[in-house]
């Protein structure tokens, strides 16, 4: 149930009215992302030997939040920058969400991951970046992020929510549908996975 604004308030929409948007951003998004893509990124998690993820500001919550269900599904992966982060080599898989695929910090991860033969792979708004440039396997997601001025061209990539929260978003959901796609290739269980699930709590 809404709550409806007090007269003195500043008139904003209802919550069921931005709902509906956020959801509706969200399906529009999601709808244009590449299957083919998604499926050559399960292919290379599915491949590697170890996953490494890294990502910044709230696409590095989400790309965290991707590493604890790999974990859970019993895959090794490791989030770039924690002091127990061994070093990557060929046959590692580093994989960057950012939706300008600009930021130094991450750039700087897939040069040194190439450098060391490692595979790169890359979800990111803008196909061209340096980041995309650098991967073996980029998912385009066209949502709107405020450091690329090519990714938030566009009417279709307009969003109601504030700066890349429409990518973040999408990421996570996109990282979900691939959760739900590994479990059925390494034959895992909700119930197997919750096996994995951490205990010191």
């Amino acid at each position: 149930m809404c709550i409806e604004p007090m007269d003195n308030e500043r008139t904003s929409p209802p919550f069921d009215m931005i709902a509906r948007s956020i959801l509706d951003e969200l399906r529009r998004t999601l709808n244009r992302i590449s299957c083919d893509e998604v499926e050559a990124l399960v292919r290379e998690v599915t491949g590697a030997q170890r996953i490494f993820v890294a990502g910044a500001g709230r696409s590095g919550l989400v790309m965290g939040s991707f590493a604890m269900r790999l974990a859970q599904l019993g895959r090794p992966v490791h989030v770039v920058g924690e002091t127990t982060s061994p070093p990557i080599r060929p046959g590692d898989l580093l994989l960057i969400g950012s939706g300008s695929g600009v930021t130094d910090r991450l750039v700087h991860y897939a040069e040194k991951a190439a450098e060391t033969g490692a595979r790169v792979a890359a979800a990111t708004a803008d196909p061209d970046s340096p980041a995309a440039r650098l991967a073996d396997v980029v998912v385009v997601i066209p949502a709107p992020t405020p450091k690329s001025s090519k990714a938030t061209g566009g009417k279709e990539h307009r969003s109601h929510q504030p700066m890349g929260t429409l990518f973040e978003q999408s990421l996570g959901v996109m990282l979900d549908a691939c959760v739900l796609l590994l479990m059925s290739r390494l034959d895992e269980t909700g119930r197997s996975m919750f096996k994995r699930h951490a205990n010191l709590e």
